[in-house]
């Protein structure tokens, strides 16, 4: 894939992606553009070069070494190298039982075991409301939509879709509204925000509230049965959603509101994601497409909350979030309403609109601090996420996962899943330095097709992007969940069916796998299930 260059905007203009039209640069955004067009630029002297230019924590042997080992295959007749180590030494060697992906790191230390411990509690606390008997474990809402970590993250895995009359938990609406002020044109446009949220709700749908404090309102899902022919005369039926909220507690929403349904990503690896150098993410960059294969990857920039400094966003359904401790920090208020040193609101996501919201009590304890989980909770609970261990590959010998693995690769699924990373010499916690992971994905953004696609604009995802989902463990679905829902919104109830809802720069992959043979799709099945 030929490196990305940054081409700055035309004439001082660039497009608004939340309305579709040009709007003024300057200030702010112009820093913004200054330093992508650096960034982005660190991997032009990759061209031609034969290792790995762009990796500046690397020396000149290592760029070589690193180069060869993450190549793309081309020969599926026997396992490559350490492929069945997913994540290199921290890879998990557990039964893989369903609680597969709540072991830590192989290579933990002993202090670090201690601290992981502490924080998988923390992960599992039931948050109270205010006011309680308890020390430190109020503060819950007034708004929310889980009283805990692992509500959404179930089993440290994958959240799902409600069951029918049941309420949302490990799945959540997502609002926005476009700009309607210069003021929010130009905070899009500086990424100071990434989205406007809806004047009422804000900028997540919360299905429960503390006593005295109405819920906002319940998600409802219908679904429409979607046939698609297969070669070899099967059909697969798709389930075609459509999203609502019943039950306003706070009036009317917005006409021009934007749903957003998402459910919560599996937790495993994120802490390795985090430290795949920029370079090596940037590198796969090709917003116009210059190698003709269809594919068009875009990086998602966005500002450091802690400094406000331009970085690149790598987590969450549309890569808006640059770090897992961000990450975190947004779950803490958004999902739960509970205070952090980084986000210091304890009313969460409550508008001003809400006054009951904004008139109940909070569960901040003078002598523990000024927010409603002091430090350390949320370094521990970053700790913990960042430390969970990716499962060991199984049955990477297996003739059927070997020809499934080609028909991966031939249709282009590699292309945005790709396979293999060395994560940084240099990153902060010296067992996540130095592996060789499997993650497959590169990180960025694409256009999924229609499909898919919210037309809820994030930052620089539009509509119909997404970030490329990693594919590690996503065999173990059904063995630490129990269900198999998969894509953003769990509609996806089989590998097969997600496949097929692939579009836009997916289309090509997705029409490969329609046109082989049952058996090859069988095997393609079986590979998925062995990652």
């Amino acid at each position: 894939m030929i490196p990305y260059r940054y081409r700055p905007p035309h004439d001082g203009q660039r497009e608004s992606r939340a309305s579709g039209r040009p709007g003024p640069a300057g200030g702010r955004l112009a820093e913004f553009a200054a330093f992508a067009g650096a960034l982005l630029l660190i991997v032009g002297t990759a061209a031609g070069s034969g290792y790995l230019a762009y990796r500046d924590d690397l020396n000149e042997r290592d760029r070589q070494r690193v180069a060869e080992v993450t190549a793309l295959t081309d020969d599926f007749t026997r396992p490559e190298r350490f492929e069945s180590m997913s994540a290199g030494a921290t890879t998990s060697q557990a039964t893989p039982n369903r609680d597969a992906f709540s072991h830590s790191l192989s290579n933990l230390t002993f202090e670090g075991e201690q601290r992981f411990k502490i924080g998988n509690g923390l992960f599992r606390k039931t948050w109270v409301s205010s006011p309680s008997s308890t020390q430190a474990s109020d503060g819950l809402g007034p708004l929310f939509n889980a009283r805990g970590c692992q509500e959404c993250h179930l089993k440290d895995g994958r959240g799902n879709p409600p069951a029918p009359n049941n309420r949302a938990v490990s799945m959540f609406l997502r609002l926005s509204v476009p700009p309607s002020t210069d003021a929010e044109r130009e905070a899009l446009a500086s990424k100071a925000m990434l989205r406007i949220p809806e004047r009422t709700y804000g900028g997540q749908l919360q299905n429960f509230g503390v006593p005295g404090v109405p819920a906002e309102g319940e998600l409802r899902i219908t679904y429409e049965d979607v046939p698609v022919a297969l070669n070899g005369g099967e059909t697969a039926m798709l389930r075609k959603p459509t999203y609502a909220v019943d039950n306003l507690g706070y009036g009317p929403m917005a006409d021009e509101v934007m749903l957003s349904p998402r459910v919560a990503p599996p937790m495993i690896g994120v802490g390795l994601l985090e430290q795949i150098h920029p370079g090596d993410i940037l590198a796969n960059v090709d917003p116009d497409d210059a190698d003709g294969d269809g594919v068009s990857g875009r990086p998602s920039m966005v500002r450091d909350p802690t400094t406000g400094e331009p970085t690149l966003g790598r987590f969450g359904w549309k890569a808006s979030t640059p770090s897992v401790a961000a990450q975190s920090a947004d779950a803490f208020a958004g999902d739960m309403g509970i205070s952090t040193p980084p986000v210091p609101a304890h009313w969460g996501d409550c508008t001003a609109a809400q006054a009951a919201c904004l008139d109940a009590p909070d569960g901040v304890q003078a002598q523990l601090g000024p927010v409603e989980a002091p430090d350390p909770v949320l370094d521990l609970v970053a700790f913990y996420s960042r430390n969970l261990a990716v499962p060991a590959r199984r049955d990477i010998d297996d003739p059927e996962v070997l020809k499934g693995k080609a028909l991966f690769y031939a249709s282009g699924c590699a292309s945005c899943h790709r396979p293999k990373y060395v994560t940084r010499r240099d990153a902060p916690q010296e067992q996540h330095r130095f592996q060789l992971i499997w993650p497959y994905t590169d990180l960025l953004l694409h256009d999924m097709g229609e499909g898919l696609a919210d037309h809820a604009p994030v930052g620089d995802a539009n509509g119909r992007e997404w970030r490329t989902a990693p594919l590690w463990g996503i065999g173990l679905t059904g063995t630490v969940n129990e269900h198999q829902n998969f894509l953003h919104d769990g509609r996806a109830r089989t590998l097969l069916e997600a496949i097929l809802w692939h579009g836009g720069e997916a289309e090509v992959a997705k029409e490969a796998v329609v046109a082989a043979t049952p058996e090859e799709r069988q095997a393609l099945l079986r590979f998925l299930e062995s990652l």
